[in-house]
């Protein structure tokens, strides 16, 4: 039975007990980004973990000891070839697809990449997992985007808003994890794969490479830099911290009532404004007047706050740490870093 959420406006979060896989063997596709690599981390000692990815970007290098472990096999290759997936899927038990390229920036740059990437390697992943007939949980990470430009309080029934291709680029993302959603649902509707889709609202934390506001900001408030805001700021997003983030991926691969379904994660109460953001950054790293604004044409996401009622009821979710405690933990471990 799911626990009493907090009120909502509270940011006490609801204490519940800790669920993990034990005994699997584990394939994180792009295991070495930023979410993979965390829940790698997380689950190491009682799994066996196999990682598929290029390394484009590499956040394992930022665990101590990791690669190392003896419980992991680390493995250079691409989703989109079928030996790789191939030999990456022997033994395997469970599977954690977070391959994909990501980030406005990234799909600007490779919208081809993207689509092929997001698409046709989800489908590789899919058909050789589903053919093993062995694996008992196979999650999909899709993403808020879906959504649309306005999102207040969407919940998993609400309509996908994706828009034309002439509109801009951030669409070719959306479209493309919007495609691998009714893929992961069809092979469990057709061949019984025990399927989870998780739509993941605004992941920050320790370790996070490639885009992101909260990195963005921290990085650039630890090194004397001024923090830009683009346009007016007031565009508003619910943040959530990895650890919550990994922790609903924790509940999904064990908890049976998931499969087959899609589930928001991520931290409403974390609402703000990206201008206040970018203020929160720059109090807790101890910098006055660091905001600047700045001009982009592109558009941009106006509002994005998940429901997340399904997650609680079904997964016991609750996100544990509130969005000063999380910016306080990244920016400490970004000056860690030196």
């Amino acid at each position: 039975m799911a626990r009493r959420r907090p009120d909502a406006g509270s940011e006490a979060p609801v204490n519940r007990e800790p669920i993990e896989p034990q005994g699997e063997r584990i394939l994180v596709t792009g295991g070495a980004g930023f979410i993979g690599s965390t829940f790698t981390a997380r689950v190491i000692d009682d799994n066996e973990v196999v990682i598929l990815d290029t390394f484009s970007r590499n956040s394992l290098q930022f665990h101590p000891g990791l690669e190392q472990h003896k419980n992991i096999t680390i493995l250079k290759g691409s989703v989109l070839d079928e030996a790789d997936v191939k030999g990456a899927l022997q033994g395997v038990t469970q599977v954690v697809h977070c391959a994909a390229v990501a980030g406005i920036d990234s799909v600007d740059k490779r919208p081809a990449d993207t689509m092929a990437i997001n698409i046709l390697g989800t489908h590789r992943v899919l058909e050789e997992s589903a053919k093993l007939g062995t694996i008992n949980r196979f999650i999909d990470f899709s993403t808020s985007e879906i959504y649309g430009t306005r999102a207040w309080k969407s919940s998993e029934t609400d309509p996908a808003q994706v828009q034309p291709p002439e509109h801009a680029p951030r669409w070719v993302y959306a479209v493309s994890k919007l495609a691998t959603e009714h893929l992961t649902h069809a092979y469990h509707r057709q061949y019984g794969l025990p399927i989870v889709c998780l739509r993941p609202f605004n992941v920050y934390g320790p370790r996070q490479v490639g885009e992101g506001a909260i990195q963005q900001f921290a990085k650039r408030a630890i090194s004397g830099q001024p923090l830009y805001v683009y346009n007016e700021g007031t565009s508003i997003r619910a943040w959530c911290y990895v650890d919550d983030a990994v922790d609903a991926l924790c509940r999904v691969l064990v908890m049976k009532a998931a499969v087959g379904e899609s589930f928001n994660i991520g931290n409403p109460i974390t609402a703000v404004t990206v201008r206040d953001l970018a203020h929160l950054v720059a109090r807790l790293a101890g910098r006055t007047d660091a905001i600047e604004s700045r001009e982009r044409s592109q558009p941009d996401v106006e509002l994005r706050v998940p429901d997340i009622t399904k997650a609680r009821e079904v997964l016991d979710f609750e996100p544990q740490v509130n969005l000063e405690e999380g910016v306080r933990r990244t920016l400490q471990w970004y000056r860690e870093q030196g």
